[in-house]
């Protein structure tokens, strides 16, 4: 708290009492000190390797929790990470218990969220395996309690959910395949987006996609690829201009998908002047992609990392992208054999 000359000093420069300021300075907004959170995605290929540096860094900067967008494992192959020999029987059956064991482990009491990628449900996996598989990461109690808020009946498991943390709505859509975004999820996400805006208290909507939204300089690895994406994609994408442009609020779209980083990735002719904040970060371990013609000068390939956000009181969030390089996968994998980790590094891209 200023003390009373230097509110009597800001007063007289800038026309304002001495009450309003101790009013402003002691007000609960004023008050809230700025947190963080990560997020990144797909981590098939060499994620056994990437993710436990993913952690050991998101850890060390202290977050509040961890978001995974996506593609947990191959599953049409066999990850390249993986002890060899496997056959496929036992590669189907263990993907995923070995993605919980050397990807999520290690973030140990850290809150990790998930959202479904598109290898989710390559067969023989299911989006039906998938909500048994990750139900303790789809029914914690921060997801179940405001499900339950919003439908007090609604006692299914849903692969799309959202959370509500410092005056910021979470959203956790589900793009995973090609018949999404359907009508119950769409009725949903609309429902959600009308409360923020009429809810003076929620200041910024976060939106966690596995696909970018159309539009995007992701375009030919998005929601484009399909009608239903197309469609129900822009549906979404105009809910959440509105509620940026009408209603006032913070609005930020993240996404993996294509395996490089990306920023400003809604700045782009096909939106023109309804430009949302928006990230691709499918950096997490995956075979990296070539950058678009045409990407944004930021946007980097060939590296492995996650996005921390420092979100502020007014709503406002901050993304700086965090590299992860060959140091911190050989701190963070002291039993890996080294030859693996530079495969990783060096050989793991189109």
């Amino acid at each position: 708290m200023l003390s009373g000359r230097a509110q009597t000093c800001w007063g007289r420069r800038f026309g304002l009492s001495a009450a309003f300021i101790t009013l402003a300075l002691a007000s609960p907004l004023a008050a809230q000190p700025a947190w963080k959170f990560a997020v990144s995605g797909d981590s098939r290929n060499c994620g056994d390797v990437v993710m436990p540096a993913i952690a050991a860094g998101v850890l060390h900067d202290d977050a509040a929790f961890y978001w995974h967008l996506g593609d947990f494992r191959a599953i049409y192959t066999f990850d390249e990470d993986l002890e060899k020999p496997l056959n496929i029987i036992t590669y189907e059956t263990s993907a995923w218990p070995d993605f919980i064991a050397h990807q999520l482990t290690p973030f140990g009491n850290l809150p990790v969220f998930l959202t479904p990628g598109n290898h989710e449900t390559i067969p023989p996996a299911t989006r039906e395996q998938y909500l048994i598989q990750f139900a303790d990461w789809l029914t914690t109690p921060v997801i179940r309690r405001q499900r339950l808020a919003d439908d007090p009946a609604d006692h299914a498991i849903h692969a799309y959910y959202h959370w509500i943390d410092h005056s910021i709505d979470f959203i956790s859509l589900d793009n995973a395949s090609h018949d999404q975004f359907d009508d119950a999820q769409l009725a949903w996400f609309h429902s959600v987006i009308r409360r923020d805006e009429s809810n003076g208290a929620i200041r910024a909507i976060v939106v966690g996609v596995h696909a970018a939204l159309p539009g995007s300089f992701g375009g030919n690895h998005s929601m484009d690829d399909w009608p239903q994406g197309q469609t129900s994609g822009r549906d979404v994408y105009e809910a959440l201009w509105h509620a940026q442009n009408a209603a006032g609020k913070h609005v930020y779209i993240l996404a993996s998908h294509s395996h490089f980083y990306m920023p400003d990735v809604y700045r782009t002719a096909s939106w023109k002047d309804k430009v949302i904040p928006g990230w691709i970060v499918g950096t997490a371990g995956a075979v990296r992609y070539r950058l678009p013609a045409g990407a944004p000068a930021n946007a980097m390939t060939d590296v492995y990392g996650y996005l921390l956000a420092t979100a502020h009181a007014d709503g406002a969030i901050d993304f700086v992208f965090q590299k992860v390089d060959f140091d911190d996968l050989k701190r963070a994998n002291p039993n890996r054999p080294e030859s693996l980790l530079h495969w990783c590094v060096d050989q793991n891209k189109q």
